[in-house]
């Protein structure tokens, strides 16, 4: 991880769960992390917490749903930091309704944020880093309903839809940087179910209120620990997927 001291992240969805414990894993790494989400207000007291830590955690207020505040994340950071060098694709959210019943706004706003803000914000972080000739690393928080429908559900909605699809746009991006000549990784990880605030739309849904209650479940920083991982590997080595489930799960 040495060779990653000082360099910038960003990461997605960082005010909880995941996100905030990849900010705190990175910044103690000694990485300048600038982590985005509606809810700056969280981040900002991360920060404040980390604050004699060998990093430096900045707090940027960005919906990830709407493309022009993605642009002025990564234009600040160009012009502060230099460029981005490692992006975390964290941000994520569910819809409380079916697929055969669900209303279109919904649907939209979750491909929006977990679908499309991937692809501008992959394609963003590919210009800083090939602008400065960097070799970085891209992470796609997936998740194991990207790769299988394990259970009938009324209340998943197109979120199984959208992380196949994040499986799918991590390979075409694998291969597109290869193409480009560059030694850019980029990381797909993909776990089962985690105790974050992910399910907090499904409260009240007797199937949903069962599956946090009862189904074993890993912590973010398990995820964190993760990323921590694949990004210390050798130049040469890619982690191309890395799936974790909590010990006990049957999905």
């Amino acid at each position: 991880m040495d060779r990653w001291v000082g360099k910038v992240a960003l990461i997605t969805g960082a005010s909880a769960g995941i996100g905030a414990a990849t900010a705190e894993a990175l910044v103690r790494e000694g990485l300048k992390v600038v982590g985005i989400a509606r809810r700056v207000e969280k981040i900002e007291k991360l920060g404040e917490e980390l604050r004699d830590a060998k990093g430096k955690l900045y707090a940027m207020k960005c919906d990830v749903s709407k493309e022009e505040e993605i642009l002025a994340v990564f234009e600040w950071i160009k012009e502060n930091l230099g460029g981005v060098d490692v992006l975390v694709n964290n941000a994520g959210l569910m819809h409380a309704a079916s697929l055969t019943d669900g209303d279109t706004e919904g649907f939209r706003r979750l491909l929006d944020v977990n679908v499309l803000a991937v692809a501008v914000c992959t394609r963003e972080a590919v210009r800083q880093m090939e602008a400065r000739q960097f070799d970085g690393h891209i992470f796609n928080i997936n998740s194991i309903l990207g790769h299988h429908i394990f259970v009938h559900s009324n209340f998943y909605s197109l979120y199984p839809s959208s992380k196949f699809a994040v499986t799918a746009m991590t390979e075409v991006a694998r291969k597109e940087l290869i193409q480009k000549n560059t030694k850019i990784k980029i990381t797909s990880i993909s776990p089962g179910l985690v105790g974050t605030e992910l399910f907090g739309p499904m409260k009240g849904k007797p199937s949903a209120d069962l599956i946090v209650k009862v189904m074993p479940k890993l912590h973010p920083e398990d995820v964190a620990n993760g990323i921590l991982y694949a990004l210390g590997t050798p130049p040469h080595v890619q982690v191309c997927e890395l799936t974790l489930r909590p010990v006990g799960e049957v999905m």
